[in-house]
């Protein structure tokens, strides 16, 4: 379900936390095809005996598996100014990757407006708060101020 906002209500809805996202499942397949993709094969993440001999006791997503995977999340969270025609990525301002992602560990984000402006005619940059938790963990995975312009 879409959260869209009125133009001339965007002030509204800052500090407003969205509805949290569908769990999802990071398992090996997927840990093993980011490290493909990213020359990133470091044993923590792809050897699951040698993985299972450290203190985290197998193997964890890449810190930068789990950032990425906010696009797959910001879908879910469908905000958006009315009259949108396309969103990108502006960046992030700030990223912390707070606690490991264990193998089959269930993941969703909760989602904080933290500020929306007009930088010009019709782009409005949104700033959201993304917090990615771990089903069954006090501490989330990552948190991360991200930076999505749209063009309305």
């Amino acid at each position: 379900m879409s959260t869209v906002i009125p133009r001339d209500q965007v002030a509204d809805h800052i500090g407003v936390e969205l509805k949290p996202t569908k769990w999802f499942t990071i398992d090996q397949a997927r840990i093993d095809a980011f490290a493909d993709c990213t020359l990133d094969h470091q044993f923590i993440h792809v050897d699951p005996e040698a993985a299972k001999q450290t203190p985290l006791g197998s193997t964890v997503a890449h810190g930068f598996l789990t950032l990425s995977l906010l696009s797959h999340f910001a879908e879910q969270l469908g905000l958006a100014i009315e009259g949108t025609q396309m969103a990108m990525n502006y960046g992030l301002d700030r990223v912390r990757f707070v606690s490991p992602v264990k193998v089959n560990s269930r993941v969703r984000v909760l989602a904080t407006v933290l500020d929306i402006l007009e930088k010009s005619p019709g782009q409005f940059l949104v700033t959201l708060q993304m917090t990615m938790e771990v089903e069954g963990e006090q501490k989330p995975a990552l948190i991360a101020e991200w930076l999505i312009m749209q063009f309305v």
